[in-house]
């Protein structure tokens, strides 16, 4: 465990459960991991770095799953990974980022929207923050990391519940 946080808990919104042709999304899906921090926690330079060094953070989030010892985190190798690479955004930022991402709202199945609105949208609406990891480049992709075809990743700080959660919104 990383010193101060405390894993709380994950959820997993698959696309393929929800379409009536799963081919229409191919394997996209949005991994939220939960964590809970102290009141005594640093700021949210600090929150980052201590999720960055959290075991629940080696994901490769391509079917691999959480490896405590891994050198993975999604397309990325875990080194190129730090606090600054995150940039401060907007919850409309990131509502249009993400709506962008899942498609038209139009002809989205209620079960899928359901999920997106509780796991996802619900939880921006009540982040004190959220960060954005941009684009690291080519040379911090890991050996097999473009199978991703995208990779959003938003960590979301919600001071007065000591929560900060992971989302990650990837296809491969």
């Amino acid at each position: 465990m990383a010193k101060g946080l405390v894993h709380e808990g994950s959820a997993f919104v698959n696309f393929r459960h929800h379409l009536p042709d799963p081919k229409d999304h191919g394997f996209r899906s949005v991994d939220i991991k939960r964590f809970g921090f102290s009141a005594e926690c640093p700021d949210d330079s600090g929150l980052l770095a201590a999720l960055i060094g959290h075991e629940q953070f080696r994901d490769d989030y391509a079917g691999g799953g959480v490896l405590p010892d891994g050198l993975r985190h999604g397309p990325y190798w875990l080194r190129s990974i730090t606090p600054d690479r995150y940039d401060p955004i907007r919850e409309q930022q990131a509502v249009r980022i993400l709506q962008e991402w899942v498609g038209p709202a139009r002809g989205r199945p209620a079960g899928l929207e359901a999920a997106l609105r509780r796991e996802v949208f619900d939880r921006l609406t009540t982040a004190d923050g959220i960060h954005h990891l941009g684009e690291l480049g080519a040379g911090a992709m890991h050996d097999w990391g473009g199978v991703h075809g995208e990779f959003h990743e938003f960590v979301l700080v919600d001071r007065s519940a000591g929560r900060i959660t992971l989302v990650v919104a990837a296809d491969d």
